[in-house]
Order: C-alpha cells, then sequence, then structure tokens
C-alpha cells in the first residue's frame, strides 16, 4: 500500500491527512485565511509525528479543485514545492470528488451531486453516482449560474456550500435534491481514498503537472476562442 501525504486548501477548512500501510492520520481545520500560515506547519507536524520525511513519501496528493483561487493556489505550490525536492510524484484530485465522497461516505448516499460557492452568482458543481466506494461522474464538474443547473432523473443528496442558491434553482431540480443538513468541507483524508485509487490506475504525474482547475479560466478561454 503506497505512502500518500493529501492536502486541501481549497475552501476555508485546511486539511492535511497522511496514510501509511493504511494508517490514516488527519488535521483537520476550519481556519479562514489562514491557510497561508498553517499549512506548511500542519504537514511537518505530521510527518513528524509519523517519524518519516518527505522523501519516504510515495506520493503527494492535492485538492486541485474547483474552489478558491486563493486557495488552490497554495495546496498546488506547497506540493509542487515539496514533490520537486524530493523527486516524488503528486496525484491531482477533485475537490467536488472529494466533497462527495464525504457526504455519501457519512450518509450513505448512492447518488450526490455536490456544489462549491463560486461568487459572482455562480456555483462549481458535478454529480455522481457511487459503485464500489468511489464516485463515477453523471454530470462533469462545470461553473454554473444556479438557475441553469440540470440534473439526470433521479434522487440526490445535495451537500456544499454552492445549495445557498438552492431558492434560485428550478423547480425540477429542488425536487430531486435532499440538501444535506451537515455542513460538508472537501477534505485531505478524503483525497485519500480517491488519490490511492488514482495510484493503482497509473495516474500520477510529475511535481510540473501537479495544476490547478478553476474552471472559470477554462469557460473564459472558451469564450474568447469562439469571438
Amino acid at each position: 500500500m503506497p505512502t500518500i501525504l493529501a492536502l486541501d486548501t481549497s475552501t476555508d477548512a485546511c486539511s492535511v491527512a497522511l496514510n501509511i500501510d493504511g494508517s490514516v492520520k488527519e488535521d483537520f481545520r476550519v481556519i479562514p485565511r489562514q491557510h497561508t500560515q498553517q499549512l506548511l506547519p500542519m504537514v511537518q507536524e505530521m510527518l513528524a509525528d509519523a517519524g518519516i520525511g518527505v522523501r519516504d513519501l510515495d506520493a503527494i496528493a492535492f485538492g486541485r479543485g474547483p474552489g478558491s483561487f486563493a486557495g488552490i493556489r497554495i495546496a498546488t505550490g506547497v506540493t509542487q514545492g515539496l514533490a520537486y525536492a524530493a523527486d516524488i510524484p503528486v496525484l491531482p484530485v477533485s475537490t467536488l470528488e472529494a466533497l462527495a465522497l464525504a457526504a455519501a461516505r457519512k450518509e450513505q448516499a448512492e447518488r450526490v451531486v455536490a456544489a462549491l460557492d463560486a461568487r459572482m452568482d455562480e456555483i462549481y458543481v458535478a454529480s455522481y453516482r457511487f459503485e464500489n466506494g468511489l464516485p463515477c461522474a453523471e454530470l462533469n464538474e462545470k461553473v454554473s449560474a444556479p438557475s441553469d443547473l440540470q440534473l439526470e432523473n433521479g434522487t440526490y443528496l445535495a451537500v456544499g456550500s454552492g445549495w445557498r442558491y438552492l431558492e434560485d434553482m428550478s423547480e425540477a431540480v429542488k425536487s430531486a435534491v435532499t440538501v444535506a443538513s451537515e455542513t460538508y468541507y472537501p477534505s485531505a483524508v478524503d483525497m485519500l481514498v480517491l488519490a490511492e485509487s488514482d495510484w493503482q490506475k497509473g495516474k500520477a504525474v510529475s511535481a510540473e503537472q501537479a495544476l490547478p482547475v478553476y474552471l472559470r479560466d477554462e469557460v473564459a478561454w472558451k469564450k474568447k476562442d469562439q469571438q
């Protein structure tokens, strides 16, 4: 079993998790605007407690987005720096997949639609069905106006900060979702599960390929290309 360190700073939460031989430890904190100061000390403390260094890791996973622009850059930068120094690969993980996995695990949901507040009256959103405990995308992640969101037929557990816009969504969406009462964040411990699956599938990449996913930038470029 690979030794993987996971980091996430894509929302107000900041989290670090480590998997060594199936033993998982996590440090999860909701600390808005403190990620820059806290992330690296959290990593150092996690590794020190485990008695290992960065070079003992097989890979580093990180929340590659979508989410807070500044937060995604922090996790990406720290991941790249550590991976370059230790010459180890990285595993970029979708924050929406991690968010959906957290809810599915805790509430035994088979279909989850995860949405994060993208500001500017938009959401980052994707929907998943779960097979063998892992998410399979039904609606690929995208940035959307709440009123434009459409889901496949069926019912979903809805999680994430994007659901504050529920009243702006269509009646079809409102009738298809049950919004989770508990507050969920993407977290490093859920990213470990996704990262291990990707590791087994040979999806690890080099440090220079540890790129953030903003979605909004992609939409802007597509619109520019169409002009």
